[in-house]
């Protein structure tokens, strides 16, 4: 059995984009074997899953949680255990 695969490709020009770290990002792919299009378009797959799957979630938008009846100072007697009594 045969499997064709059609890949589309785009020639584009990348602005305001840092020699330093094109120049690190290109010798990394050469490195690795890869064409120089490749590397970026994985780059970019990664990106843009980081940002697509990773929840931001800041401190106050964490829900707390019922541990049961009698852990109500639980968090009290952690903090006794790991820093001493309080003076």
């Amino acid at each position: 059995m045969t499997c064709l695969q059609l890949v589309n490709s785009v020639n584009i020009t990348i602005r305001d984009l840092s020699e330093a770290v094109f120049r690190k990002f290109k010798a990394k792919a050469v490195e690795e074997g890869m064409k120089l299009g490749e590397a970026i378009t994985q780059a970019m797959e990664v990106w843009v899953k980081q940002r697509t799957t990773e929840p931001h979630t800041g401190l106050l938008q964490i829900k707390t949680s019922n541990w049961g009846e009698g852990t109500e100072r639980a968090s009290i007697e952690v903090d006794r255990v790991l820093y001493g009594e309080r003076r």
